[in-house]
C-alpha cells in the first residue's frame, strides 16, 4: 500500500492543487486534508500518517507549531513544508523537515521532495526495528493468516456499531450511537454532532451510513441524521426540507428533494 499523506493548508485551492499533483505523481495516497493547525493535529493524533505536507502561516497554530508537536507522537510522519514564505527555512530544518518548498513549485520539485521524505522514513524505520523483527512479523502473519483474512472481510462488510470510537488526547472515547444527533461530511472524515459538542472521527460519512443503521437516515450527501433527534420539519420554497435538530444549538440540517419523500414516509408525516 502506498504511504499515507495529509495535506494541511488554509486555502482550499492550494489543497486542491497539491492533491492533484500528488495523485498525478502516484508516490503517496492522500487520505486527509486539514485547513488549520488545530484540525491537523487532531487528524495526526487520530490515525497514522507517513507524510504531512504543511503550510507555515495558518489559523489555529502555525505549521512550525504543528511540526514541533509531531515529535511527541510515537511514530511521527515526515514533514514537507509547502509555503509562500522563504524566511522560515532555518526553523523548518531545525524541526527535522524532509524538505521546504516555496510556492509556486512544479511537479518535478514536489516529486523530489516526496522521494527524499520517503527515503528518510525508510531509514528511520530501519534504525528503530530490532534485529529479527521482520522474521517475527513474518511468522506472526503466517500463523494468523485465517484471522487476518477474517478481519479483512469484516472491514469490507462492517457490522453495525453500537458505539463509535473517537480519538481525543491520545485516548479512545466510545460514543454511543444514541447520543449522535447527526453526522456531517468533512473532507473524507466526518463530524459527529452531539448535544453539546462536535467531534471529528476518522470514518467517512459513507462508512458511518453503513455502520449506523436503525434510526439513522441519509438526508443529504453531506448529512446523516438520527431520526430520534429530529425536533421539527421545515419546508423550503424549493420543495426540499430543513430539519431542526434536538441539540442545544437547534442545528438545521438539509434534506435533499430526492430524500424528502422517503423521510416523510419514515417519519409517518
Amino acid at each position: 500500500m502506498r504511504p499515507r499523506a495529509l495535506i494541511v493548508d488554509d486555502e482550499a485551492p492550494a489543497r486542491a492543487e497539491l492533491r492533484f499533483l500528488l495523485e498525478e505523481l502516484g508516490q503517496v495516497q492522500v487520505v486527509g486534508e486539514a485547513a488549520n493547525g488545530e484540525e491537523a493535529l487532531l487528524l495526526l493524533r487520530s490515525i497514522p500518517y507517513d507524510l504531512v505536507l504543511l503550510d507555515i502561516r495558518m489559523p489555529g497554530g502555525s505549521g512550525l507549531e504543528v511540526a514541533g508537536a509531531l515529535r511527541d507522537l510515537p511514530h511521527p510522519p515526515q514533514v514537507i513544508f509547502t509555503t509562500a514564505y522563504p524566511d522560515h527555512a532555518v526553523e523548518a530544518f531545525d524541526l527535522a523537515a524532509a524538505d521546504y518548498l516555496v510556492k509556486p513549485f512544479d511537479a518535478a520539485r514536489l516529486s523530489r521532495a516526496v522521494e527524499r521524505a520517503l527515503e528518510h522514513a525508510g531509514a528511520d524505520d530501519a534504525q528503530s526495528s530490532p534485529a529479527g523483527a521482520g522474521d517475527a512479523a513474518g511468522v506472526g502473519s503466517t500463523s494468523n493468516g485465517g484471522q487476518a483474512g477474517q478481519r479483512g472481510g469484516d472491514a469490507a462488510k462492517p457490522e453495525p456499531l453500537a458505539r463509535v470510537p473517537v480519538q481525543r488526547d491520545g485516548r479512545t472515547m466510545l460514543v454511543d450511537q444514541s447520543a449522535i444527533v447527526y453526522a456531517s461530511a468533512a473532507r473524507g472524515y466526518s463530524y459527529l454532532k452531539l448535544t453539546d459538542e462536535r467531534l471529528l472521527v476518522t470514518f467517512s460519512l459513507n462508512e458511518l451510513e453503513r455502520r449506523l443503521r436503525g434510526h439513522f437516515f441519509r438526508s443529504h450527501r453531506s448529512y446523516l441524521v438520527n431520526l430520534n433527534h429530529v425536533r421539527e420539519l421545515v419546508p423550503d420554497f424549493k420543495g426540499a426540507l430543513v430539519l431542526v435538530m434536538n441539540d442545544r444549538q437547534r442545528s438545521r440540517v438539509e434534506v435533499s428533494r430526492r430524500q424528502a419523500r422517503e423521510l416523510r414516509r419514515r417519519l409517518g408525516v
